[in-house]
C-alpha cells in the first residue's frame, strides 16, 4: 500500500476521535440507554492500539460517564422515590438503606465496580436519598476514574487478551470485587461494634 499525504492527518486524528466516541458511549450508557461493556471494550481496544494516549482515553470515558450520571442523579433528586419506582419497577429497599447508611461508599464502590455489578440503580438511589452534590461528584469521579484507568492500563499492556478476559470472566471478576467490598464492610461493622461497646463502658 502506497502512503499518501492525506494519511498523516487521518492517522493523527483517528485516535482523538476515539476519545470522542468514548465520551459519547459513556454518557449514553449512564444516562439514556444501557450499553453493556461498549465503553469498556472500546477503551481497551484504543488503549492497546495507542498506549501513549491511554490517560486521555480513560479521562474521556470518565467525563462522559460523570456527565451521564449527573443527568440521572438530577432527575432522581427532583423525582424522589416515585422516580426510582418508575425506572426500576420496585422500591429502593436495600439499596436505599445502604445509601443512607454509607453515602460516600455507595457512590465510590458501584462507580468502580466491574460489569455486571449494577451501577445505575445506585445513581438513582443517590439522587432519591439526597446524597450531597460534593460527595456525589467526587465519589463518581473517583470511582469511574479508577475503573477506566485500570481498564486502560490493562488494555495498553495486554491488548486483545484483556478483552477476551473481560468477556469470558466478567462474573468471576465481579465476584472477587464484591467479596473485597463485603470483607471491608464486615471489618468496618466489627470496628463500629467495638467502638460502641467501649463508649458504653465509659
Amino acid at each position: 500500500m502506497r502512503w499518501s499525504p492525506i494519511d498523516a492527518p487521518l492517522t493523527s486524528t483517528l485516535p482523538l476521535l476515539g476519545g470522542f466516541w468514548l465520551l459519547a458511549s459513556a454518557f449514553v450508557d449512564c444516562s439514556l440507554l444501557p450499553l453493556p461493556l461498549v465503553t469498556d471494550l472500546l477503551l481497551i481496544e484504543l488503549s492497546s492500539q495507542h498506549p501513549a494516549r491511554m490517560p486521555y482515553y480513560a479521562a474521556m470515558a470518565t467525563l462522559g460517564s460523570l456527565a451521564g450520571c449527573i443527568c440521572i442523579y438530577g432527575l432522581a433528586r427532583k423525582g424522589g422515590e416515585g422516580y426510582y419506582r418508575k425506572t426500576q419497577g420496585r422500591p429502593p429497599g436495600r439499596i436505599g438503606a445502604l445509601v443512607q447508611k454509607y453515602p460516600l461508599a455507595c457512590v465510590i464502590v458501584p462507580a468502580a465496580a466491574p460489569f455486571p455489578v449494577p451501577f445505575k440503580p445506585f445513581v438513582i438511589a443517590q439522587g432519591v436519598f439526597q446524597v450531597p452534590w460534593p460527595a456525589f461528584l467526587i465519589g463518581t469521579l473517583v470511582g469511574r476514574g479508577w475503573r477506566f484507568l485500570m481498564e486502560g492500563l490493562v488494555g495498553a499492556r495486554y491488548g486483545s487478551v484483556a478483552k477476551q478476559f473481560m468477556l469470558s470472566r466478567k462474573w468471576a471478576s465481579a465476584a472477587v470485587f464484591l467479596g473485597i467490598v463485603i470483607f471491608f464492610l464486615l471489618i468496618r461493622s466489627v470496628y463500629s461494634l467495638r467502638a460502641a461497646k467501649h463508649s458504653q463502658a465509659d
